[in-house]
């Protein structure tokens, strides 16, 4: 947006394009993202030149030790399949069904009198986020393909890169018939406390990035905040873990993506398995070079092998309370010892995040009592805390993670980018009135009858 552009009519023209929108068939939406992907595809290499602008400016930051490692490499678009799975992810929520429009109560209230509960769009999305640069493009198409207008806000460590990656964007839209202004990217900051402000045209703030600045905008908005602040995800190994796939997957939860939100943070080991599986564990833990946080029992059980572990001196130290509430966002886990289910509950209740934990278990009834315990928007069992991810689950790609208990909870793909609204409908002659019911002579009584149908009828 040009300096010349006040926040206020950023996100007016944000409203007006969203209302406008909604006269458009689904049809156009799915367009769009095809011409989107089409743009970013063409304009690959101009991207990946600013990409590295942005990550050698980084590496300065980190060589004065003003960014962490971990930043760094939230801003590399040429990390792995990173590009592939963002271009794969637009692909993939272009051919996810429609979350418009869905039926989801009906209920005819009289002859000809009949309601309908409708999913619909939430309206205008300010996604603020840090890093990442790829999340413009994720936001994006979810935002587009769920009907809801959006104002991105990159952090100043992406620039280069989301200023390429929102160009792209806005040319895909150009060719479409949708509003020029229905995707929006912003640049300062002041533009974003002026958006805070402004809950008559912002109808949701989604902030993706550290605690820091998830913290900060749900202290300085009336809007509603969809997020999550950490992600202190925990791996908990049973009694009856099964030394194999506790090994497999408490080294891939910790280091198959160290910086991410969903990799897990800290290791609780049920005191029974401290000469047993956790020993296998740590030395496969050690092998892949994570540093261990150990509290007493658990630093016991490793200095008391007969052959102390390589990289023991150096990678094994004694944890303090402390380590259990920090998110480390590399290759460090924090490792307690307990005596049983129960506590493993409580403990991760009150230390984690309501982010994503696991258990390794061969008990059924462990199992259950664990996911029934954890208060946490992701439960699993004997699986990779990494999966909590929404194009893993089948979303085609995330707006972020919620660990909130009201709307969305864990990834946010289209469906939690919805609402609904109620359709009342009268097909009577003269219409309906709410005057005609009630308790007496001459009154209806309403019929609340379900209506076999999934769509309104017109």
């Amino acid at each position: 947006m040009g300096s010349d552009i006040t926040a206020e009519e950023i996100a007016k023209a944000a409203k007006v394009a969203f209302e406008e929108s909604q006269l458009f068939p689904a049809a156009v939406r799915i367009d769009a993202l095809a011409k989107i992907r089409q743009q970013l595809e063409a304009n690959k290499a101009e991207i990946f030149a600013a990409n590295k602008l942005d990550m050698e400016a980084a590496q300065v930051e980190v060589d004065a030790g003003k960014m962490s490692n971990a930043m760094m490499k939230r801003l590399d678009l040429g990390k792995g399949d990173k590009w592939d799975s963002m271009l794969k992810g637009v692909q993939d929520v272009a051919d996810l069904p429609d979350p418009t429009g869905v039926v989801s109560y009906t209920s005819q209230l009289d002859d000809d009198l009949e309601l309908y509960r409708v999913s619909c769009p939430i309206g205008v999305l300010l996604v603020i986020f840090e890093a990442r640069p790829e999340v413009v493009v994720n936001i994006a198409a979810l935002a587009i393909k769920s009907g809801n207008a959006a104002i991105l806000k990159g952090g100043k460590e992406s620039n280069h890169t989301t200023h390429l990656l929102a160009k792209a964007i806005s040319q895909g839209l150009s060719q479409t018939s949708l509003p020029s202004t229905y995707v929006q990217a912003i640049q300062t900051r002041a533009e974003v406390s002026a958006l805070l402000d402004l809950d008559r045209y912002i109808d949701l703030v989604i902030p993706r990035g550290g605690n820091s600045l998830v913290k900060a905008i749900q202290n300085s908005t009336r809007i509603p905040v969809m997020g999550h602040a950490d992600g202190l995800c925990h791996v908990y190994l049973d009694e009856s873990a099964d030394s194999q796939k506790a090994v497999r997957v408490v080294v891939d939860s910790k280091t198959d993506y160290p910086s991410a939100c969903n990799a897990a943070e800290t290791l609780i080991v049920h005191t029974s398995l401290l000469n047993t599986v956790w020993r296998e564990v740590a030395q496969a833990l050690l092998a892949a070079d994570v540093h261990l946080l150990c509290d007493s029992h658990t630093l016991s059980a490793l200095a008391s092998l007969p052959n102390v572990p390589e990289r023991f001196s150096s990678h094994v130290h004694s944890s303090t309370e402390s380590s259990y509430s920090v998110e480390h966002l590399d290759l460090t886990i924090s490792v307690i010892a307990l005596p049983s289910l129960h506590s493993a509950i409580q403990f991760i209740n009150s230390h984690s995040s309501h982010h994503t934990d696991s258990i390794i278990t061969e008990s059924e009834r462990a199992a259950s009592a664990f996911c029934r315990g954890v208060d946490s928007a992701g439960t699993f069992v004997n699986a990779s805390t990494r999966f909590a991810d929404g194009f893993r689950y089948g979303f085609g790609t995330e707006v972020g993670i919620s660990t909130g208990r009201i709307h969305a909870r864990g990834p946010v793909g289209l469906e939690g980018l919805v609402t609904y609204k109620y359709i009342l409908r009268s097909k009577a002659e003269r219409g309906h009135t709410v005057g005609e019911f009630g308790v007496g002579e001459g009154k209806k009584s309403f019929k609340h009858a379900a209506i076999a149908t999934t769509s309104v009828p017109f």
